[in-house]
């Protein structure tokens, strides 16, 4: 991810809490009254779909598990082999995430601009 052109590197909670406050200026809401909806789209945008749709699963993963003591021949599996994107698609990804933070940047100022606005 990238931020006014500087990486955000890991994401933490209060990133994720941040971008939730924005959303809900955004929607008219105080940036105190942020619902678990912004919460999980703030989450979505910083981190990915996949994260958050494994997150709400995290438990079903546990079952899973290999224990210690288990035989290490038994388990495995093969993984899907996934193809590399190209040039093409990283820069078209690329200015596809500068527009959407020029927008993103644009309704937060907006919103702060209207006198509802907390």
């Amino acid at each position: 991810m990238i931020c006014h052109s500087q990486g955000l590197g890991t994401v933490t909670r209060e990133m994720v809490v941040q971008r939730a406050r924005e959303i809900a200026i955004i929607n008219g809401r105080g940036p105190n009254h942020y619902t678990r909806d912004d919460f999980l789209e703030a989450k979505r945008e910083l981190v990915g779909n996949e994260a958050v749709e494994t997150d709400d699963n995290e438990f079903e993963g546990v079952n899973a598990l290999t224990t210690w003591d288990e035989d290490p021949g038994t388990s495995g599996h093969e993984v899907d082999h996934t193809v590399p994107n190209d040039e093409q698609t990283i820069n078209e990804e690329l200015v596809q995430e500068g527009l959407e933070e020029a927008e993103h940047d644009t309704m937060v100022e907006g919103a702060k601009a209207s006198p509802g606005a907390e």
